[in-house]
């Protein structure tokens, strides 16, 4: 007979309202077989009592409905973001506070390269800049060449949709004043007016840079030491199962993924989406492209996700907005794909029976996506489809209606509350707008199945912290955005365990500990129910259960 396995706890929050809290939970051929009290665990037979939780509060296994696995292996390139941030390690890099601070990293960077025998044919990488903490100064060949003006510079941004390089990377990717793609910024005045400033903005002008190094974003080549960097994070924060949510899942990539989740040490159930806009495959390909790889699916890995884009980034000023536009007057941001072809495409993915994730962050991106889904759906009924808009930060509360209409999900990015809020409130959208930030509350109050995220590694992955912002709201400047618009802690629990579950249709699986559900637990050693809201992200993870499989966090 297989062998049950009862684990006691301090308190178990089981996420399911009929239901919400035991002491014990039953674990048999990775499945939760019973929970509640002992009693009803012996019920079912002789079991094996491990009391490894008994001091511990057991969860169930959070949920990451938009990260993506570079968040394992971007450490391989140089950090230059504005916080500090810790890399899979444990070791913690300094944020930089000054355009001068950043230009000192990359010369000594630079110097460190040519003392390893690096020459200039190698370029220097780095990631995690953000210009808008600099107030309305940006970056520019100037900036970098004081760097280097002979090896070529690429700085991703911390949003992942803009690039830097210096007058050497320019001069490698043929890029000049001639250069008639969009997204490639020009000086408007002065002695270099007309000429490239260095920065590219999104696909179609990064790709000029990415033909010539590869990709250093989130398409870079995966590798299993990524994967497995990327595990051991996760487990830190107590996440069972994430997404990858961008992925051109190529031979390459998928035997990378299946070898390293074939492996039982690794402590992570992955969701790769396809990456589903500016051309690639095209969609009837794409289309069938996917559900060739469904039947490869195992416990740890679920093909099947579609991701679809719209519009760029908020705070890098490529966004698209309704009117009034941005606060600051800078012009409205770039089609990633155009809202026609977004349509066309959606339709032939929706027609497929796969389920779609559309990266819609302003509001005039997420209006468009919702007259196009609000007509593909007339065209092409589809109970519970379960679509989702993802990051949606600008969506207000009649766009939330349409949406419960149509039966799409939202999975907001409210980790901008903190990193980006200030920035929102002074610079991109203006304090009414902003004070409606990924609006939780009014998500929930018009019926619309929540989750929340972090976009990991645009932020970094941890999914109490991303409640933490859903439930105070608060900005490094103490300022509070939308106190309104503040979600409780259960609520907020809910947005990081069944709210994506729901989104990613696993929630018959995941999400909750119920008789039946994989064995999945989050390990805390503090109760979030019990502590104040603002110590929410202070809350201590031990470790994760993966399908009744123990893994304990690394330790600083």
């Amino acid at each position: 007979m297989t062998q049950t396995t009862v684990y006691p706890a301090r308190k178990i929050i089981t996420m399911n309202p009929m239901q919400p809290e035991a002491t014990h939970v039953a674990v048999r051929d990775g499945r939760i077989l019973a929970v509640g009290d002992l009693a009803r665990m012996q019920a079912w037979g002789d079991y094996t009592l491990d009391e490894r939780f008994a001091d511990k509060v057991l969860m169930p296994g959070l949920v990451e409905g938009h990260c993506h696995l570079k968040e394992g292996s971007v450490w391989d390139m140089h950090y230059l973001g504005w916080f500090d941030r810790r890399d899979p390690q444990g070791k913690v890099w300094s944020g930089l506070r000054s355009m001068e601070a950043v230009v000192a990293r990359l010369a000594e960077i630079d110097a460190q390269m040519r003392s390893a025998g690096k020459g200039d044919a190698e370029p220097l990488i780095a990631w995690g800049f953000d210009p808008i903490y600099f107030g309305g100064e940006r970056m520019t060949v100037e900036h970098l060449d004081r760097a280097s003006t002979t090896r070529s510079i690429v700085i991703t941004h911390s949003n992942g949709h803009i690039m830097n390089v210096n007058s050497a990377m320019l001069r490698l990717a043929d890029i000049t004043r001639d250069n008639e793609v969009e997204g490639v910024v020009k000086f408007r005045s002065g002695a270099n007016a007309g000429e490239p400033t260095g920065e590219l903005q999104e696909p179609a002008a990064k790709f000029l840079v990415i033909r010539k190094i590869g990709d250093a974003g989130v398409l870079a080549p995966m590798t299993e030491a990524g994967v497995r960097s990327f595990a051991a994070l996760a487990c830190m924060q107590g996440v069972t199962t994430a997404t990858d949510l961008v992925n051109k899942l190529t031979d390459t990539d998928c035997k990378v993924l299946e070898s390293a989740l074939a492996d039982d040490a690794y402590s992570i159930r992955i969701l790769p989406a396809f990456q589903a806009f500016h051309g690639t495959h095209g969609a009837a390909l794409g289309a069938e492209h996917v559900k060739s790889l469904l039947p490869r699916n195992t416990d740890r890995l679920r093909y099947g996700l579609v991701k679809m884009m719209l519009d760029g980034s908020i705070q890098g000023f490529s966004a698209r907005l309704r009117w009034p536009g941005y606060f600051n007057g800078a012009p409205n941001g770039i089609w990633v794909t155009a809202p026609a072809q977004y349509e066309a495409d959606f339709e032939t993915y929706h027609r497929a029976g796969l389920l779609i994730h559309t990266h819609t962050n302003a509001d005039e991106a997420s209006e468009v996506a919702i007259d196009a889904i609000e007509r593909v759906l007339t065209r092409a009924p589809r109970p519970d489809h379960r679509h989702t808009l993802q990051h949606g930060q600008m969506i207000d509360a009649p766009l939330f209606r349409r949406m419960a209409a149509l039966g799409l999900c939202a999975n907001l990015f409210t980790n901008h509350l903190w990193y980006w809020g200030d920035q929102h409130y002074e610079m991109t959208m203006g304090p009414d707008r902003a004070n409606r930030l990924d609006a939780c509350a009014s998500a929930l109050a018009a019926g619309v199945p929540l989750a929340i995220h972090s976009d990991a590694p645009v932020t970094p992955l941890g999914p109490l912290f991303t409640a933490w912002c859903a439930v105070n709201r608060v900005t490094p400047s103490g300022r509070v955005l939308g106190e309104a618009e503040r979600i409780s802690v259960p609520q907020a629990l809910h947005a990081i365990t069944l709210g994506p579950a729901w989104t990613l249709k696993l929630d018959h699986e995941i999400g909750s500990i119920e008789c039946g559900k994989r064995a999945d637990f989050c390990v805390l050693e503090d109760d979030p129910l019990a502590v104040e809201p603002m110590a929410l992200k202070d809350v201590r993870v031990w470790g994760t259960v993966l399908s009744g499989r123990v893994f304990e966090a690394r330790k600083d």
